[in-house]
């Protein structure tokens, strides 16, 4: 999946040229120009990373972050400052920001501790069960129940599955299928996905679940329960 970005910063330039250079390494950015801003977005829940200046007009950087933790938005923040005083990253942390990266900084530190941080939170957000509708995956057990009855799949199929029910009612592209379930195999094609999406299918329908994996043309699957 994209991930999501929200950029915080009050320089046009500054905005400009980091929100061109994530989106060229595949990164859908958003920005925001001032703190009142930038905490209405960042608390719709809707991003993945937040990179966050700590000079800001309207909420400084701090008290934008201080006030995502108190409404329970945990989503990862770096905060990005001129300021590289102990005291300044030290009061940072302490309210919350997941790294602090002091300007001027390199592009290629910045994107190594953004992806550091979507790994970061990935893991964190791995549930010990997913469940959708009748649909019940044991992550610990690998164990997988349709309506309460076992369906026994093979370690791409269950890989395939849980990759869709982690992502419920999202339609999934196939190449981020082959990815999260083939990682950098070279030699596997797309073609490899539709082939065990249609070993799943076959499992699943028999419990019952057949229409649980859906095809949208062009486009990728879906995990629904609807």
């Amino acid at each position: 999946m994209v991930p999501r970005v929200l950029l915080v910063d009050d320089e046009p330039g500054v905005r400009t040229a980091l929100s061109r250079g994530l989106t060229a390494e595949g990164m859908e950015v958003s920005t925001a120009a001032d703190g009142h801003e930038a905490l209405r977005l960042a608390t719709t829940g809707a991003f993945d990373v937040v990179l966050l200046d700590v000079m800001l007009p309207g909420l400084s950087g701090y008290r934008v972050l201080e006030r995502m933790r108190e409404q329970d938005v945990s989503t990862p923040v770096l905060m990005i400052s001129a300021k590289s005083g102990e005291v300044d990253q030290a009061d940072g942390l302490d309210l919350g920001a997941d790294g602090y990266l002091v300007k001027p900084f390199s592009f290629l530190v910045l994107v190594a501790q953004v992806r550091a941080l979507l790994r970061r939170r990935d893991t964190a957000g791995q549930q010990a069960c997913l469940r959708v509708g009748a649909l019940e995956i044991d992550r610990a057990g690998r164990d997988v129940r349709w309506d309460g009855q076992p369906v026994t799949l093979s370690p791409r199929e269950y890989g395939l599955l849980v990759a869709l029910a982690g992502h419920p009612d999202t339609v999934v592209p196939k190449d981020d299928l082959l990815r999260m379930v083939w990682g950098e195999e070279q030699f596997v094609t797309r073609n490899v996905v539709e082939v065990y999406i249609g070993y799943l299918r076959r499992k699943l329908a028999a419990v019952g679940a057949g229409d649980l994996v859906q095809t949208v043309r062009g486009r990728g699957y879906r995990v629904s329960a609807g």
